[in-house]
Parts: structure tokens; C-alpha cells; sequence
């Protein structure tokens, strides 16, 4: 009898190893995705924290221009001051439910002199141009505005906006306070919530989101059901190998004859009974 002594060799080895390779990789995967989903937590709980808070003026949130904390993001503020219609921007590439558009930027100047943008809404793009058809017009005079804080945003490679208009490419707020060339708050924006006196019209805003963390969790359990596979899979392949090497053992024979009985047995499964088919 040859017994065990042929997964000692050097193949069986190899695919030992094989194996081993591959549940480290579905589990550093699966610890991927188990970090995702910890992502995702964090940003719900995060609007969860922030996004019904009683809004504080801007000056008692932010301490400097560039002062912003990640863990502020959708905290509701208080701003007063007047909206630099003419200095409007619009942001390119930013589809909503799946159609293009612009958001809309307006530069709010502030009491004590300096900027702060608002992001007024989304606008489509115009039917026969690469520009929205109509933006709504942001209220005159002095105006009293409720926004929640967002980062600003990077530069991207190879994102450009057209030359001599007033689209941008990203909300890069250092790029929108050169333009503006005013003291402006180069590290938060905000959304708009509330306008008074409201405007006669509004853009498409931006909703509360809904806490959706994704299938980071169920794709996590996949990986690591995967690693199982993989030594389920090398274990199938040993137990087969032994039954061939050890088909001349008695012992063997006899369970080999067993298992040939209990197939005997049961009912076959579709692709025996289609194999008995092709047979005949």
C-alpha cells in the first residue's frame, strides 16, 4: 500500500503552496473590502453627526481661509453678505441621475471682506450648446445663507475648461480665489440649504444622501468563502489521487465498492442522466 507517502512529493508541494498563495490573496482582498465598508460607516455617520446640526456662522466653525477639517464635512453654516452674480462660475462634467450638467459657483463676499463659495445647484446642459441654457439668478442685495461645508477639490490631469468663459474644470478653490483675486476660503465651499430673501427660483440642490454602504460586506465573505475553496478544492484533488494510487489496496477496493452502491442507489443527477443518453 502507498498510503500518503505521494503528498509528500514535490508537486504535491507545490500545490500546497498554490493554495496557500492563493486564500492570502482573497483575504488581503477580503480585508479590502472589509476597509471599504469601514469607509462607507464612516461617511454615514459623519452625515449622520453633521447634516441636521443648528447652523453656526461661518467665522465660529472656520478659523482662518484655509482652516477645514475633514470631520466637518456637512456641517451647516451661517453666512452673510452679497453674491458676486458676475463672478459666477460653472463647473463642468457633473452628470446628475445620469444626465451632463454644471454646477453652478457664486462667490459670496462676506461683511468683513472676504469670499466664501457657494455651490447654488446643478443646471443640465443646453440642448444645442456645451453650456447650460438657463441658471437661476441669485438673490440681490444683501443675503442671508445657510450652506453645509464640503472640501475642495484637486486638480485633475488632462481636465481643462474652455479658455475666455466662466467654466472650470473641478472646485479647486485656490484656482477660483486667483480669479476672483479677492481673499477668499481656499479649503471649504458650501452647499446650499436656505437663501433669504429666497430667490424666485432655484437651481436643481443637492439632497441629503442616503446611508448606503455598498456590498463592501457580502463581496468581503466572498474572498474569504473563495480562500475555503481553494483548500476544498486541493483536498478533493488529494482524496481523488489517493483513490488512484491506492486502487490495488483491499481496503480501498472495498470502500471504492461502497461508494459504487451508494450511487447505485440514489437518483442520478441530471448530467449523469444525460450522459446515460449520449451513451446509449
Amino acid at each position: 500500500m502507498n498510503g500518503w507517502r505521494f503528498a509528500l512529493s514535490a508537486r504535491w508541494v507545490g500545490y500546497l503552496a498554490m493554495a496557500v498563495l492563493f486564500a492570502l490573496v482573497c483575504s488581503l482582498l477580503g480585508m479590502w473590502q472589509f476597509d471599504r465598508r469601514a469607509e462607507a460607516r464612516a461617511a454615514i455617520d459623519l452625515v449622520e453627526a453633521n447634516y441636521e446640526r443648528t447652523p453656526a456662522p461661518l467665522t465660529d466653525v472656520l478659523d482662518s481661509l484655509d482652516d477645514y477639517e475633514p470631520s466637518q464635512q456637512w456641517t451647516p453654516v451661517l453666512l452673510r453678505g452679497t453674491y458676486l452674480s458676475d463672478e459666477e462660475m460653472l463647473v463642468r462634467n457633473r452628470p446628475l441621475q445620469g444626465r451632463p450638467g454644471f454646477e453652478v459657483l457664486t462667490p459670496l463676499l462676506l461683511e468683513d471682506g472676504t469670499v466664501f463659495v457657494i455651490n447654488r445647484g446643478w443646471v443640465p446642459v443646453g440642448s444645442a450648446q456645451d453650456a447650460p441654457d438657463h441658471v437661476a439668478d441669485a438673490p440681490t442685495g444683501s443675503v442671508t445663507v445657510t450652506a453645509r461645508l464640503r472640501a475642495g477639490e484637486p486638480l485633475l490631469d488632462g481636465r481643462r475648461s474652455p479658455e475666455g468663459t466662466n467654466q472650470i474644470a473641478t472646485i479647486h478653490l485656490d484656482e477660483i480665489a486667483d480669479r476672483l483675486d479677492r481673499p477668499t476660503y481656499t479649503a471649504a465651499f458650501g452647499l446650499v440649504s436656505t437663501e433669504s430673501p429666497a430667490p424666485a427660483e432655484t437651481n436643481a440642490v443637492t439632497v441629503k444622501p442616503e446611508p448606503d454602504e455598498g456590498p463592501h460586506l457580502s463581496y468581503a465573505l466572498q474572498w474569504f468563502v473563495f480562500a475555503l475553496i481553494g483548500f476544498a478544492g486541493l483536498g478533493w484533488a488529494l482524496r481523488e489521487e489517493y483513490r488512484l494510487v491506492n486502487a490495488t489496496d483491499p481496503d480501498e477496493q472495498e470502500r471504492a465498492k461502497e461508494r459504487a452502491r451508494k450511487k447505485a442507489l440514489r437518483a442520478p443527477t441530471d448530467a449523469e442522466a444525460e450522459d446515460a443518453l449520449i451513451d446509449r
